[in-house]
């Protein structure tokens, strides 16, 4: 078989790729050019090709491993690689976002030089904060006007409890004098969906557990479909601070002692939007945990999150606060 380069891969956008993987009980490796997963059944190995090309992080979970070869080649493609637990939750380590980021001398300095000229300004800093929450709301309003599967389970964005809570939120936006006003604004906005969500999927005795331990089947369900969900939008945002070149210590609303800071304040662009209805609906109609994962990346592409999450971010960063 010929072999391939990374040179001679055919290169697509960053925002468009389309591939987020999460893997586990099997070895990554390098094997004929190709980045490839193997999986030792009883009787044969596997082998599955993973295209790189149009790949933009891979969750490693319990019981994998990545040989050298392999991480030079997805290093090359700018693919990210994350260890993760079962499930692909929590990232490691600890609370903040571990990924092995790709290196490479010729991404952009510009976005960085600008998100660094007003990021040291505390009234800049709210203000950029107060602004992407706002596009927040308006993803939030677009895809759930238009998205008819939403629709038929029940979630409507003009309904009158996600109006009263996204009018309530932009009150609180435009009122935040520091950001712990603006946190506390955002907390009250998504406890209203929840409710919400709750409601539209009849789990009453919902409330949010992030160890997802306790509770019925179906509301623990939706708590680990909320983790998991969530940390496959950490791996879009990760990602795209990576092209972008903007480490993610440099926050606007999340604590900036954390490393993975920036990440949670970009990935809070899509979560509410493409996670939060979906974790409810799938918990209550007792799909796996796959069943979900698929639904959740389906969402993101068809919605362009990465496209969307890149726009608003590089924006911020060239914006004159």
């Amino acid at each position: 078989m010929e072999m391939l380069t990374p040179t001679e891969l055919k290169s697509i956008l960053f925002s468009k790729r389309a591939n987020i993987y999460y893997l586990e009980h099997c070895r990554v490796l390098q094997k004929d050019g190709r980045v490839l997963y193997l999986t030792e059944g009883k009787k044969a190995k596997q082998y599955w090709n993973i295209p790189i090309a149009n790949t933009t992080c891979i969750l490693l979970g319990t019981g994998t491993s990545v040989t050298q070869a392999a991480m030079r080649m997805l290093a090359s493609a700018g693919v990210l690689v994350g260890f993760a637990g079962g499930g692909g939750t929590p990232l490691f380590a600890g609370t903040e976002i571990e990924w092995m980021s790709p290196q490479s001398e010729y991404r952009p300095t510009e976005y960085v030089q600008g998100w660094m000229s007003f990021w040291w300004d505390e009234e800049k800093r709210l203000m950029a904060a107060k602004s992407l929450q706002e596009d927040r709301c308006t993803y939030l309003e677009n895809v759930w006007s238009r998205d008819r599967e939403l629709q038929e389970a029940g979630f409507y964005a003009d309904d009158l409890e996600v109006e009263r809570a996204l009018k309530t939120f932009r009150k609180g936006i435009s009122e935040a004098e520091n950001v712990g006003m603006l946190l506390a604004a955002e907390a009250h906005f998504a406890k209203g969906l929840y409710a919400y969500a709750a409601k539209k999927t009849a789990m009453s005795n919902f409330v949010r557990d992030v160890d997802a331990e306790k509770g019925e089947k179906d509301v623990n369900l939706a708590n680990q479909f909320l983790n998991h969900g969530n940390y496959l939008a950490y791996g879009l945002a990760a990602s795209t601070l990576w092209v972008l070149g903007i480490p993610h210590g440099f926050a606007l609303m999340h604590g900036k002692t954390r490393r993975g800071a920036l990440v949670f304040d970009a990935a809070d662009l899509v979560k509410d939007t493409l996670i939060l209805p979906w974790a409810f609906i799938s918990a209550s109609r007792g799909e796996s945990a796959s069943e979900f994962r698929q639904q959740a990346i389906e969402r993101f592409t068809a919605y362009r999150a990465l496209d969307y999450m890149y726009d608003v971010l590089k924006a911020h960063s060239m914006e004159k606060w």
